[in-house]
């Protein structure tokens, strides 16, 4: 590692410990040239993750928009900020262990219903509402209805 004071194309690391959670590493560095120290981190390349839409167009994956897909569903529900965060941040190290650099909306939308389902029965029928696209009624209590029978064959 080249020192940011003198240049000189090498340093010793002093001290490393883990830092940001385990997401990276933090290493106390000393110039043998200047005997001057500083601080680098050292963390791990994410590769970005491209979303396929259903017309065709490609864009980043963005964990706001899916926070905030989160958060209006959950609107006024009981469920805290805080485990409305950590599903946003499961549904997003999920999809990134699939090792895709391309991922559909589709999987994105079928994984957040998964989610959802078992988090929140109205934050899932919300949800779905918007992500089926529900034309009538009719669609919208077919879904009730599949939801009542999985509660009733889940207390079984």
């Amino acid at each position: 590692m080249k020192c940011p004071f003198c240049s000189y194309h090498d340093s010793r690391v002093i001290d490393s410990r883990s830092a940001e959670e385990g997401n990276s590493i933090r290493r106390r560095r000393e110039c043998p040239q200047c005997n001057r120290r500083f601080t680098t981190y050292e963390k791990y390349e994410e590769t970005p993750l491209m979303v396929r839409k259903k017309d065709g167009r490609r864009e980043s994956f963005d964990t706001k928009k899916l926070l905030n897909g989160l958060l209006k569903a959950f609107e006024k529900r009981p469920v805290a900020y805080e485990t409305i965060q950590e599903t946003a941040d499961n549904i997003e190290r999920e999809l990134r262990m699939r090792g895709e650099s391309e991922i559909g909306s589709t999987v994105i939308g079928e994984l957040v219903m998964k989610n959802l389902e078992q988090l929140d029965q109205i934050a899932y029928v919300r949800f779905a509402s918007v992500y089926r696209q529900f034309a009538d009624v009719n669609n919208f209590m077919q879904e009730l209805q599949r939801i009542m029978k999985n509660n009733d064959e889940n207390k079984k």
